[in-house]
């Protein structure tokens, strides 16, 4: 069983760039990257399953800074498991708010869509009883 994997491989199992791999090391989400005598980077499976949490928490709209405050918590600890559960009851909370704004947002636009209809509706009869009336 292979123990180490190359940016490449890890780039085609999470679905991210070599790029956002780097990118996503120097902003401390993931940290201890092994390098090769050649200086290439050198990823465990580990690794690669954090680059997948890290992937599901973007697809959820989790900022950056809270990745890295997520990252930063004691991991295996006595009460981790709580912290981080709690850290994601309070990201729930900001998700519902955001989708309180949106559902409200949508209402609006709706409100305009039928404005408008109702006026095509009035413009349509205008321009019907003009033609009539020529």
């Amino acid at each position: 069983m292979k123990t180490t994997f190359s940016s490449k491989e890890v780039a085609a199992e999470t679905g991210m760039s070599v790029h956002t791999l780097r990118y996503y090391e120097q902003l401390g989400l993931i940290q201890g990257i092994q390098r090769d005598v050649n200086g290439y980077r050198l990823y465990t499976e580990s690794d690669i399953k954090w680059f997948q949490v890290i992937g599901h928490f973007r697809d959820m709209g989790l900022p950056i800074k809270e990745m890295q405050a997520f990252q930063s918590m004691p991991k295996n600890s006595p009460g981790s498991a709580t912290a981080r559960r709690e850290f994601m009851e309070e990201y729930r909370v900001k998700v519902v708010e955001q989708l309180e704004e949106l559902q409200s947002t949508l209402q609006k636009v709706d409100r305009k869509i039928d404005f408008f209809k109702n006026l095509e509706k009035k413009e349509q009869a205008s321009a019907a009883s003009s033609v009539v009336r020529s």
